[in-house]
């Protein structure tokens, strides 16, 4: 285990096994499935009530900030219209039931145990997030504590991951780079474009953004990530990482390791339904 007192290393590192078991709420069919059982027919519908209902029946103001890389008409046509299908309640009832659906069948084989005392190690890390300034990652850790293990470990999961998302975009602001621009550097760099292209961006917005990294010398010409570009992102990931330590800090290496070894089975079991170069970036588990 990396030591604790390498900036941000373990915090990368628990991120690439709590991502993985938050996002099966994107890519499994029982979560899909949940939310079309509330009136949250369309992939885009419940991946915005049930990203949003944390904050409430919001407009698209604050969720065009907080998720940061779709294009506002995309979010406007999103909200408020899905809370005359689905009231927030419903919204996270339904993508807490959808997410344990899918957690029960992808851990079907671990004990219960197991899934308690990661659940626990899990909650204790969720609990020292500081929320300051970190408006998703406050309105998760608000949330009511799940009743049984998997929903404890889910919801914590969820809490850690969109504190740290918080943090990153936080670290994207600071580095002067807008949501376009975010997007079509990951294009150049590691994602496919047909990923990220169903984000709300013009075709002409692409092209400007591209035109934008290429003048600060981010990109070639051509669209080719350049060295300074490299260093420049690597500098956005950093900052990502140390902003997101508390929490493993507040656990200790123990704990923290731990719960790695914990999560390992159900990281790997729930990379199977996310799907290759997803949009969530999450890169695949060491070793």
């Amino acid at each position: 285990m990396t030591a604790l007192d390498e900036p941000g290393r373990v915090a990368r590192l628990m991120w690439t096994h709590f991502e993985a078991v938050h996002a099966v709420t994107y890519f499994h069919p029982r979560a899909r499935a949940a939310y079309e059982a509330v009136g949250l027919r369309g992939y885009w519908r419940g991946y915005f009530a049930g990203r949003a209902a944390p904050l409430g029946a919001t407009e698209a103001a604050p969720v065009i900030a907080a998720f940061f890389n779709f294009a506002p008409p995309m979010v406007s046509r999103a909200l408020p219209a899905v809370w005359r299908l689905a009231t927030p309640q419903e919204a996270l009832r339904a993508r807490l039931t959808g997410a344990v659906q899918a957690l029960a069948e992808l851990t079907y084989e671990l004990p219960e145990a197991h899934l308690s005392e990661a659940a626990d190690l899990l909650e204790r890390a969720a609990s020292a997030t500081q929320t300051a300034g970190r408006v998703l990652g406050a309105v998760n850790a608000a949330l009511p504590t799940g009743e049984y293990p998997l929903a404890r470990l889910w919801q914590a999961a969820t809490t850690l991951r969109e504190h740290r998302g918080d943090g990153h975009v936080a670290a994207l602001v600071a580095a002067g780079l807008d949501p376009v621009e975010t997007l079509a550097w990951r294009v150049a760099v590691d994602m496919s474009p047909q990923n990220l292209l169903g984000r709300g961006w013009s075709e002409e917005q692409w092209r400007a953004a591209r035109e934008r990294l290429a003048q600060r010398g981010w990109l070639t010409p051509d669209g080719a990530a350049t060295e300074h570009g490299t260093a420049g992102f690597q500098a956005v990931e950093e900052a990502t990482d140390r902003a997101a330590e508390h929490p493993w800090r507040a656990l200790g290496p123990d704990a923290t390791d731990r719960l790695r070894e914990l999560l390992e089975p159900m990281a790997r079991a729930c990379h199977t339904v996310i799907p290759a170069g997803s949009p969530i970036g999450l890169p695949a588990l060491p070793g």
